[in-house]
């Protein structure tokens, strides 16, 4: 068959590195950009067998490392609705990734085909783009290579963000339909954001200005161009200061900056000169996820995390539907993962009186989860989330009559974020106008928003181990079945701390466990993380 003999010829140009083993997971392949060729002309197979069991739907590849080193990449599939690829083609992904020899590949190939009973004589559809690292161009190259052997139709969209991707993705497969989403292109995109941006200000007025360091990565020249959309300070509009912009220099990338930098060190990029109480933020490689952040009056830094956000959307959006007379009609809900801190949990069960759920790590999960409410709130503690509003939420939204003009003021703020949030996965840029939306209502800067409520002192401890693998965690990560007896050792551990909790997770990636602890005091929680992480040791050895 002459695609089997397309494939077979173009795959000889992308050989698998020897005894490399690869695996798909929920950020897709990721690894050092010299091992990606022969993974991402395999991607491109997949995607044109995906499209063609969706019946020529279009699917999303965003060529992507987000957080990692410049000279990592990566890559990843994007399904129809702009979701991450469906958990059961993981599995091929990994397979046509892993395939010895040329033969072999097409052997996989064919052997998918079958089972999934893919329509070959249809034509498949691909969208993908990258971001600013180096080593993008030549991926791109072995990605072409892959949708021409197939005969897909594709559209190189040069450089996006991962989430204006996965925007396009879903506009594209829903263009014509009841649940279209908007323009399928960067324009449309800022378009769609500023419109309602402007929609749910209602008039109010953004207090100060915020810093925004892009990691030097796409997010800079993304971010600058959507303020071309927006209304200027002297307009109203919101006065945001970029830093981190410098895609010139790749070395540049995550270096002393970005989300994943100001998470892990505790504290603001060095580049970063905002004075006590200024509002900052700081998105990642790929502008997928975003941190907040200020210094006290003190000089204290003081961090506004996925789950500060999480709580302060939840907090409004539940506000806003008990004022539009909605309360009784919308199911809020909140979707954490065992790394969200205590004091998180208890503040939207206790305070906001909302249900929380708890799933396993990974965007995915908890994606999945929330999408089991009218409205549904996730946010991982790194800053990766956004909420998802169901289709019976958005007909009530569209339907529904107010009977007052409060009602009518926050029905309209409701319907307008709706649009301004990208349901399709977290977005940076789209989280930080949510953001300051909410900040703008309340009046608020980011020391009123600290006090909502005061965070447990946590610990994360990594414990290098033999074999990861037989660290099995249940109850969405939070207990360990195996080995036996450990999780019984580390209960009887927390027992002795006051408001302790604290639980051990084997790495995807490298034979670790990781361990987070917290507790009342900062002391007491360094005593159980490292009571824990004794406990772990032993086990693995």
């Amino acid at each position: 068959m002459a695609e089997h003999e397309a494939i077979s010829a173009a795959s000889a140009k992308f050989p698998k590195p020897p005894e490399r083993k690869f695996h798909y997971g929920t950020a897709g392949f990721r690894l050092k950009a010299t091992l990606l060729d022969s993974v991402v002309f395999r991607v491109g197979l997949l995607a044109a067998l995906r499209s063609r069991k969706l019946n020529g739907q279009t699917i999303g590849i965003m060529i992507t490392a987000s957080h990692n080193p410049p000279e990592d990449n990566g890559v990843k599939l994007v399904d129809p609705m702009g979701e991450m690829l469906e958990e059961s083609w993981e599995a091929h992904a990994t397979t046509l990734a892993n395939a010895s020899s040329a033969q072999q590949l097409v052997e996989d190939y064919v052997k998918i085909t079958t089972e999934c009973q893919i329509k070959s004589d249809t034509i498949a559809n691909v969208v993908f783009a990258r971001d600013t690292r180096p080593s993008g161009v030549h991926l791109v190259s072995a990605l072409v290579e892959a949708l021409k052997a197939t005969n897909t139709e594709y559209t190189d969209h040069k450089l996006l963000t991962t989430p204006q991707l996965h925007y396009i993705t879903r506009c594209l497969n829903t263009k014509g339909s009841p649940y279209e989403y908007g323009d399928p292109s960067e324009q449309g995109y800022y378009e769609k954001i500023a419109a309602s941006l402007k929609a749910a200000m209602q008039g109010r007025r953004h207090i100060g200005s915020v810093t925004v360091d892009c990691a030097n990565g796409i997010g800079g020249p993304k971010l600058r161009e959507l303020l071309k959309y927006l209304p200027p300070p002297s307009e109203g509009g919101l006065e945001i200061k970029v830093v981190n912009d410098d895609v010139v220099k790749p070395e540049k990338l995550n270096y002393q900056c970005g989300a994943d930098f100001v998470k892990t060190n505790q504290r603001a990029p060095p580049s970063s000169y905002a004075s006590p109480l200024a509002r900052c933020a700081s998105l990642d490689g790929d502008a997928d996820r975003i941190v907040f952040y200020f210094n006290d009056s003190d000089g204290t830094f003081r961090l506004l995390d996925g789950d500060r956000i999480a709580t302060l959307a939840a907090s409004f959006i539940g506000d806003l539907a008990r004022s539009a007379g909605l309360a009784e009609k919308l199911n809020v809900g909140v979707v954490q993962t065992a790394y969200a801190n205590g004091a998180s949990t208890a503040y939207v069960t206790q305070d906001l009186r909302l249900p929380v759920v708890c799933t396993a790590t990974g965007v995915k999960h908890l994606h999945h989860a929330a999408t089991k409410f009218d409205v549904g709130v996730y946010f991982e503690a790194n800053g990766h989330g956004t909420v998802v509003f169901s289709d019976l939420a958005l007909k009530r939204l569209t339907k529904y009559e107010p009977k007052s003009p409060a009602q009518a003021s926050a029905l309209e703020t409701l319907r307008a974020l709706t649009s301004l949030i990208n349901q399709t996965v977290g977005d940076a840029l789209s989280d930080l106008l949510l953001v300051e939306v909410i900040l703008a209502h309340k009046g608020w800067g980011p020391k009123e928003w600290d006090l909502t409520y005061t965070d447990l002192p946590n610990r994360l401890v990594r414990v290098e181990v033999a074999e990861r693998s037989i660290f099995k965690a249940v109850d969405a990560e939070r207990k360990l079945e195996s080995p036996p007896g450990v999780q019984a050792q580390i209960d009887a551990a927390v027992g002795k701390f006051k408001n302790g909790r604290s639980f051990a997770r084997a790495s995807g990636t490298e034979d670790a466990v990781r361990v987070y602890a917290e507790a009342a005091t900062r002391s007491e929680t360094e005593d159980l993380a490292q009571k824990v992480a004794t406990i772990v040791r032993q086990a693995g050895e």
